[in-house]
Parts: C-alpha cells; structure tokens; sequence
C-alpha cells in the first residue's frame, strides 16, 4: 500500500482512461432556456470527461500529481502532451464564461472550488509549461467565491458529500497559503468558528451515500488549519475515545453491496477519504494513538484499494481519493 511506481502507474492509467471521455456525463447545469440545452465539451471545454465537472478536475490534479512525482514513467508524457491542449488560454476562457452565466453563481459549490485550487496549485508545480498561468484566472474565480462564501454561510455543512464545508477548507487551505493570504486566514478563523466548540463527537455514520466521514473531515481541517498547541486538546475532546478504537465506526471500513450504483460507490471513497484522515491525523496523536489510527487507516486502504476499476460509477473518481490515502503515509 505504497505509492510505488506500478501504483502509480495504475493510477495514471484510471485518470488517463476518463479525463477526456464525455459520455456517460452528469451535469451540474441550470438551463434558461432551450440555447442552454448543449453537450459537456461545449459548456467545459476543459472538464467534460469524468462523468461530471469537479471529477474531471481532480482527475486532472491525479494526473498533474502522479507526472511531478514520475517524470520518467511510461504516462508522463501523455499527460503532459493532453494538458498541453486542454489547458489553453482559450479553453479556460471558455470555462471562465460559463461561471459568467448568471445562473451559474453555485456552480459546484464548495467541492468543485476547492479541487479546482488545488489543480491550480499542482500545476504551478509544473513551471516548465504554461498551465498555471493559464489556470490562475479560473483559480482566482473560485478563491473570490469562496472568499465570499464563507462571508454569507452561517452554519457549517456536516455532510459526507460534496456539500461538506470541511472538506472545502482542507482542499482550499494549502492554495489560500500559496497564492491568497486573506483566504488563508479566513479559512483558518471559519475553522474555529464552526468547529471549535464540537466534543465528544458521536460519529454516527456512515450514511449510505457518503464518501466522507463528516467526524474525520472536521478533525482534519482543525489539524491542518489550526497550531498543535490548539489541536490536541481540541481533538481530546472531540474524540476522547480513540484509544479504545471508539467510536467503532471510524474505525471499522463500510460494506459496499454494490459497486454500479453510483451513489453506493460512493463508500469506497469513504473508506479512502478515512484512510486520508487518520494518516494525516496520526502524527498529531501520541504514541498510542498513533499506533491505533495508523492500524485503522491501513485497513481502510485495503479495504478500498482492490475496486477503483470494478465499475466507472466509482473508476471516473476513485483513483483521486486513492492518491490523497497513499500521498499521506507517514513513512
């Protein structure tokens, strides 16, 4: 469960195989009328692959990802030679105009956003091509929208799908400290506002279309966003359980009855996004903890790692989800 060259390669061929690919497509997409009834490629000309838009996104991000970490792998080249015709001024241009539609202001709000920073931020990784540059307007959108956002939300969004507001920050964090200083702090002051007060979480989950544990989502933006000194006793007392592997559920991966349907495959996700958390959690824990929530990530990881291909209801996404778990091992 090491994100070695093969897996790496396996990845790269997952998001190879759908980041360009239109159909099947579920559109995020308000129509005024029947001049708005038209195909993924002509709405997005960049993300129209992936079944829908924020997948194609983070398909890209694997993909950008998995190039800077082997550059001398059999994929590398083919993804530099296919973000080299999709990440043109041209066709950003044609993304920026869709966000224009005046329609269009909750445009996949927040997951969409964020995965669209942190695509951003990965291809400033890339300074030999001009895809950061050309993506910086489109990133900059979503930062003001987010910006904004987190202005207007009164109550944080707990669920364990796109909706989730933790999930959002976590993703949007490591940008806003690159690019945006205000968002970064904004982010970080939000964090508190909404979660600092949680104890003794219950984690009743999951639910039966979730692909993340809104417990594990909230300890990671506290961990992430906030000093240790602020985050330990915090966790204390949000999850002081842990040591008797409590509660049971975040620490036991979900049954998935069945992998076609696409909502159900979302579980798999929630086994990868778990395995995520507590890695990166783990290293903020004591020895014990440590040891207990390394345990419980490595189990999820199994548990989900063998099904990224068993159907495109979890393939056009699964392998983003996969990278985060494996890009988080503490060794």
């Amino acid at each position: 469960m090491k994100l070695d060259g093969q897996m790496a390669a396996r990845l790269a061929r997952i998001a190879l195989g759908h980041v360009d690919r239109e159909y099947p497509h579920k559109l995020d997409h308000v129509m005024a009328g029947d001049e708005d009834a038209l195909p993924p490629r002509v709405l997005h000309p960049i993300f129209y692959g992936s079944f829908d838009w924020h997948s194609c996104v983070h398909g890209w991000w694997t993909l950008l990802t998995l190039r800077r970490l082997f550059p001398d792998s059999t994929e590398s080249g083919e993804v530099e030679m296919m973000a080299n015709d999709a990440f043109t001024k041209a066709n950003v241009d044609g993304e920026l105009a869709y966000l224009d539609r005046p329609l269009s202001s909750g445009f996949e709000r927040p997951y969409g956003w964020a995965w669209l920073l942190a695509l951003h931020r990965e291809a400033a990784r890339h300074p030999e091509n001009p895809w950061a540059e050309n993506l910086e307007p489109l990133a900059r959108a979503f930062a003001a929208r987010l910006s904004h956002y987190l202005t207007i939300l009164t109550y944080p969004i707990r669920v364990g799908t796109h909706f989730n507001t933790a999930f959002a920050l976590v993703v949007a964090n490591e940008w806003a400290s690159e690019f945006d200083p205000d968002l970064h702090a904004a982010i970080g002051q939000r964090a508190v506002e909404w979660l600092g007060g949680d104890r003794d979480c219950q984690a009743w989950e999951p639910g039966g279309d979730e692909f993340l544990s809104p417990a594990l989502i909230e300890a990671l933006c506290m961990a992430i966003t906030q000093p240790p000194e602020y985050f330990e006793p915090w966790f204390e007392q949000f999850l002081p359980r842990v040591a008797e592997r409590q509660p049971a559920t975040l620490f036991t991966p979900p049954i998935v009855s069945d992998r076609s349907d696409g909502k159900i495959a979302h579980l798999d996700g929630l086994s990868l996004s778990r395995a995520w958390c507590w890695r990166l959690i783990a290293p903020k824990l004591g020895p014990n903890g440590r040891a207990i929530t390394s345990a419980a990530a490595d189990e999820h990881l199994e548990a989900a790692l063998s099904h990224l291909t068993s159907d495109y209801a979890g393939e056009h996404w699964l392998a983003s989800f996969a990278l985060l778990a494996l890009l988080a091992d503490p060794d």
